[in-house]
């Protein structure tokens, strides 16, 4: 061995030990504690060599993509690195692995090369290292998770038990034969036990994310080669690649990947979905083929299809999707199209949907804000027609669940299903106000704002009096410190000033000062309008500055 390649090596070593003093800088064991499904910290750590600079970190190295071109003046040879450096620093790594507190790494670790040769990029493993003690460990913690507290389905599930969950079923080392029935069922049970919870899309997401890692890294490279990039997956079929009669229960778990990333995900994610299930039908998946033309086949074909002389409506589950074309535009053809929402709804099909809309009625609502989108279309033209209003109720009640959404919406513009068809007739009619009270006490604030133009909206149409500030405190309640209210001199009226402070009496000083922050501003600028007022008026504005304040 040179002097130079020992000095390489040399530098090498000391760029690992520096990642490794970085990495026990943290409290390992009070970390894997957290849940028992996490059994170490790192897994994986990747050496970069170009020109003399050497870099340790905790990236990965996707050996699907091909390597860069040959870098002029570079001393190390393929061989080299082959026949020299990978041993060399095999050993050293596993040697500084068993050194190190049994909490810190996984029951797995792997430790990759990526080196500037004369030839070129040489991408290599440098070293794969398991703990049999601790995965059977952790294989035996997974078995007890799901059947003690997964399986009962009595209480929600911490989502960070989820992440490493649905991680170690999809993990081949752990479990080399995939039960592709029994991870969609557990995947399943978790959306179950956690619905109706603030931290289900949490949930879900963690699941998509392992289900679509699995496909993209582990299920489909053995099909396929990526002819795009790796931030944007183009698929092309191997010339001998062909689906065996024993990997039929894999591609069923790519489906459900499919299929979960087209009902859930945000709407840039639909090329993604969208590949996967064309990848199953490319290896000759008759279900995946079928399920883009009719669904999941979980509900009966007259319920997910209506056509006559007024209207036609289509629903396919596994897009999440409702198709309604008017025919004909009555106020009969919007009945017809709402019973059958309602009905879709009420049977299980997805509250996360779209409404694709064939129409030549182009209606808004009077609201700023809101996403101009085939479903919001559908239900301001169906608003127009008074009779409907009880029909739209009654949609609005099976449509309304926390912590769901419009899938045509994204971001600020997010809203939980019924709100088009809600805020509509709160503007309409102040009949409705209990409808949109209870819909606000449903909705998530922290990923939801659009209540925020409603309720301006509302006030505008509504104004401040007796009958509307009950309505106006709940909306408020659910707006955020964003919104624009424009109430502050009708609240200050006495008449109103008295029954706002009757509303407010009984919720939490930091509910009273979000209510005081968005008619007034900050706590002290009412306290200083009420040391300027008198008598009764004076009295009330302190009585709600001092329920605005903590203490």
């Amino acid at each position: 061995m040179d002097f130079t390649l020992e000095t390489i090596l040399d530098k090498m070593k000391q760029e690992i030990d520096k990642w490794i003093a970085y990495i026990s800088d943290k409290d390992a064991e009070r970390i894997v504690k957290r849940t028992s499904l996490q059994v170490g910290i790192h897994d994986h750590a990747l050496l970069e060599y170009t020109k003399g600079k050497v870099n340790v970190s905790d990236k990965e190295l996707n050996f699907t993509m091909p390597g860069g071109k040959t870098r002029h003046g570079e001393s190390l040879t393929e061989e080299k690195v082959r026949e020299w450096i990978v041993p060399e620093l095999s050993s050293y790594v596993r040697h500084k692995l068993d050194e190190l507190p049994r909490s810190l790494i996984d029951y797995q670790f792997t430790f990759n090369g990526k080196f500037r040769a004369r030839e070129g990029s040489v991408n290599v493993r440098i070293l794969e290292y398991v703990d049999e003690t601790k995965k059977k460990q952790l294989q035996e913690r997974i078995s007890i998770y799901i059947v003690n507290k997964l399986e009962p389905g009595i209480y929600p599930t911490k989502p960070l038990e989820t992440f490493f969950l649905s991680r170690h079923l999809l993990d081949e080392r752990l479990f080399p034969d995939l039960d592709a029935d029994r991870i969609i069922s557990i995947f399943e049970n978790i959306q179950q036990v956690n619905k109706g919870n603030k931290h289900l899309v949490e949930h879900r997401s963690y699941l998509i994310s392992a289900l679509r890692n699995w496909a993209e890294n582990q299920w489909l490279p053995r099909y396929f080669d990526n002819i795009g990039t790796q931030w944007q997956r183009e698929y092309k079929k191997k010339c001998d690649a062909r689906l065996e009669d024993t990997e039929q229960g894999p591609i069923e778990l790519v489906i459900y990947a499919a299929m979960l990333i087209l009902k859930y995900e945000p709407s840039h994610s639909r090329s993604t979905g969208l590949a996967i299930l064309n990848c199953a039908i490319e290896l000759g998946s008759a279900r995946a083929k079928r399920l883009t033309k009719e669904g999941s086949g979980t509900f009966a074909k007259e319920d997910v299809s209506l056509k006559d002389e007024l209207a036609e409506c289509a629903a396919n589950d596994v897009f999440a999707e409702a198709t309604i074309a008017i025919k004909q535009e009555t106020e009969e053809s919007y009945a017809r199209a709402l019973r059958f929402l309602t009905r879709l709804l009420g049977i299980g099909f997805p509250k996360s949907y779209q409404i694709k809309l064939k129409s030549g009625v182009k209606q808004w609502l009077p609201i700023k804000g809101l996403a101009k989108s085939g479903t919001h279309r559908f239900f301001a033209n169906a608003l127009e027609y008074p009779n409907l209003h009880p029909l739209l109720e009654e949609y609005a009640r099976a449509a309304m669940e926390p912590f769901e959404w419009y899938e045509d919406t994204d971001g600020e513009k997010n809203c939980m299903p019924g709100s088009y068809a809600i805020f509509g007739l709160g503007l309409a009619d102040r009949a409705y106000f209990p409808l949109v009270e209870e819909y606000m006490g449903k909705v998530d604030e922290e990923h939801q704002t659009v209540q925020n133009d409603f309720t301006v909206a509302l006030a505008e149409r509504h104004g401040v009096s007796a009958e509307t500030i009950p309505t106006l405190v709940k909306c408020m309640l659910y707006c955020t410190d964003s919104m624009k209210l424009k109430i502050k001199s009708d609240m200050e009226d006495d008449r109103h000033l008295r029954l706002l402070l009757d509303q407010v009496r009984g919720l939490q000083y930091y509910e009273v000062e979000h209510i005081v922050y968005l008619i007034w501003g900050e706590t002290d600028k009412l306290k200083k309008i009420a040391a300027k007022a008198e008598g009764d008026r004076g009295q009330w504005l302190s009585e709600l500055a001092q329920a605005a304040s903590r203490g």
